[in-house]
């Protein structure tokens, strides 16, 4: 190999190594087959060969051109590390709301086809999690689930439909309301309400979920509460690396001020 195609750091591993060297050059732009093989100085068939692969492995896709560009496994790393992080700064976000409104606090992530517990509030009697972290549910039931859903992207919304116990409709009718509120698929004879948490690049990344029993927490949570739990989701992500969109968080805390009323979008088994 030429200087211009070593990659940035050699392995010793051949294979590992002309990995790298194409990796090196997607993350410099998206390239064709043809510009690919010229710019790292590799035979057509090898790079041909690892280039298809990497592209079974989610580490490249194709754009719209056919040419080969950074695949979602590699955009999901980064991902996953300010999530983690997320969950580790949310104690102090979820117990201090806890403590303010006297219900449990959640934290749920969204992960293949389920929704996961990743922080709770303690329970004042015992000290333990209201709900043990990892705990798991199906997305496709109850408003945990709608919450994580309703703003995703076409393609994860026809996914997570699919056998869904709820609606595109409910959804478009959580995205105008900015929360749902519905029965509890983790915690049976438990109400909840969620609301999402956004992260700096307008994304759901999460629910932050306000649960207790059905009699103190009515269909449409007073006011006040409802800007609670909004701040805190806003809070999380200020916790966290990056900024939150504010243009969202505002958005959120207007239609608090604006919709008194029922959300339709709550689920009931």
């Amino acid at each position: 190999m030429s200087a211009a195609t070593e990659p940035s750091r050699a392995s010793g591993v051949g294979v590992l190594d002309k990995v790298s060297i194409i990796l090196d050059l997607v993350e410099q732009r998206p390239a064709a087959l043809a510009e690919l093989v010229r710019r790292s100085g590799l035979t057509r068939p090898t790079v041909h060969r690892l280039a298809v692969a990497m592209e079974c492995l989610d580490l490249l896709t194709r754009d719209r051109r056919g040419w080969f560009a950074l695949g979602p496994r590699l955009g999901r790393l980064p991902a996953e590390a300010r999530h983690d992080r997320m969950a580790r700064a949310a104690e102090e976000v979820l117990e201090d709301l806890a403590e303010r409104t006297s219900f449990s606090v959640r934290l749920h992530r969204l992960r293949k086809g389920v929704h996961v517990c990743v922080a709770s509030s303690k329970d004042p009697a015992t000290g333990e999690e209201s709900v043990p972290i990892g705990t798991a549910r199906p997305a496709g039931v109850g408003p945990i689930g709608q919450v994580l859903l309703a703003w995703a992207n076409a393609e994860e919304l026809y996914e997570g439909l699919c056998g869904a116990r709820f609606t595109a409709r409910q959804l478009a009718l959580v995205r105008r309301t900015g929360w749902v509120h519905g029965f509890d698929d983790v915690v049976p004879g438990q109400a909840v309400f969620a609301v999402p948490v956004w992260n700096e690049n307008g994304r759901v990344v999460a629910a932050l979920v306000l649960a207790g029993p059905q009699s103190r927490l009515p269909e449409v949570p007073d006011r006040s509460l409802r800007i609670e739990v909004i701040d805190a989701a806003a809070e999380l992500v200020e916790t966290s690396p990056g900024r939150p969109p504010a243009a969202r968080c505002d958005a959120s805390r207007a239609e608090v001020h604006r919709r008194p009323g029922r959300n339709l979008g709550r689920h009931h088994p």
